[in-house]
């Protein structure tokens, strides 16, 4: 009789020191629903608001999962930690001092800082694990929009008018200079944050201060942009070497903009036009600048693209993200639906891809002697 095939053991890390910590929780678990359990063996680490790790089990840990204002990681999981330069890549119980076993890879569904960032992923790199999604440099350049922005613009991809604001000197430009660039109506934003957490749409003077001080809240770096008045659209990425993008998509939002609330907390408020319906002239015109901003970033495995489209027709990139939500509404895994790939196969594909990049990576010399 033959020894049945050992499955690949994923672990799958969420949660995390993020103002998205609660998206994760839901993208997580529709990632672990989803996952093919024939082929993989999953094993379950969040990550608490308070950066200590967690293994927890399947059926317990979420707790208040129906409702996304309320849910929360269960923590009376274990702590534990991962050991650099263990070649065993073993996750180790602080409390019993017990190797919880080798894992052959990691699949992070962590939004926002803290682990879309590259902080987690250079971690990942030092214990020698491979990673689903983006390596450092990908990670840190797409989580940061202004650094994303000026590379993007460097490259000659179109991205709507911004300004840069520091938290060392938030007075270094006006209201009035603002509008004179900008325009107004104008959003105000954190430069590394998703989700949509503290944006604010400017329409008057008396609107910017409050604003100011609530996305300085989230980071020490801000964004001022450019209203765009047009269409909505997201393209999600797929890929390393050779990155291929879905058929586009368009949101339709019910709020004032997309908004964290017509995100994730209100079920009508948003509706998502999947595929988008558009000449076929722009679809493509989505998923040239799609595929060139992946390269640009230097992102890996997945990225879901967002842009603007003008009453003119001109296309504007809005923002990447390289751990886009996986939630039951999210758009990136929807789009790959539309486009002709399940949620299961694309889970696969995705951790394939990151195996892929490991093992390229392991013949890579590190010693000049």
């Amino acid at each position: 009789m033959k020894n049945k095939k050992r499955k690949i053991r994923v672990l799958v890390l969420f949660g995390g020191k993020s103002a998205e910590h609660e998206v994760s929780l839901r993208s997580a678990k529709n990632v672990i629903n989803s996952i093919n359990k024939e082929k993989y063996e999953v094993v379950l680490m969040g990550i608490d608001k308070g950066g200590k790790w967690r293994l927890n089990a399947a059926s317990q840990f979420l707790l208040n999962d129906g409702n996304p204002k309320l849910v929360k990681l269960n923590k009376e999981g274990e702590s534990v930690a991962l050991i650099p330069g263990n070649q065993e890549r073993q996750l180790v119980g602080l409390s019993q001092e017990n190797a919880v076993g080798m894992i052959d890879v990691v699949f992070p569904v962590l939004h926002g800082t803290f682990g879309e960032d590259g902080t987690v992923q250079g971690m990942l790199k030092l214990a020698n694990i491979p990673f689903v999604g983006a390596s450092v440099l990908g990670s840190a350049v797409g989580m940061d929009k202004d650094v994303q922005k000026r590379l993007l613009r460097d490259a000659k991809i179109p991205v709507a008018k911004f300004i840069v604001l520091h938290k060392e000197n938030p007075k270094e430009v006006s209201y009035e200079k603002i509008v004179r660039e900008v325009g107004v109506p104008f959003f105000v934003k954190p430069a590394n944050l998703g989700s949509s957490v503290g944006v604010h749409k400017i329409k008057s003077k008396k609107e910017f201060p409050a604003a100011i001080k609530d996305a300085f809240s989230y980071d020490r770096k801000i964004l001022v942009e450019e209203f765009i008045k047009g269409r909505e659209l997201e393209c999600s990425v797929l890929g390393n070497e050779k990155p291929i993008a879905s058929v586009p998509g368009e949101v339709l939002p019910q709020h004032e903009f997309y908004s964290y609330e017509a995100k994730y907390i209100d079920e009508h408020g948003a509706v998502l036009e999947i595929p988008a319906k558009l000449p076929r002239k722009t679809i493509e015109r989505v998923q040239k600048l799609a595929v060139e901003a992946f390269k640009v970033l230097c992102c890996e495995g997945m990225a879901r693209a967002d842009f603007f489209l003008r009453e003119d027709g001109e296309v504007l990139l809005n923002e990447i993200n390289t751990i886009p939500g996986f939630t039951k509404i999210s758009m990136y895994p929807k789009l790959w639906e539309a486009s002709g790939l399940p949620y299961g196969k694309l889970i696969d594909m995705l951790i394939q891809l990151a195996l892929d990049r490991f093992q390229k990576e392991q013949k890579l010399k590190t010693s000049f002697l």
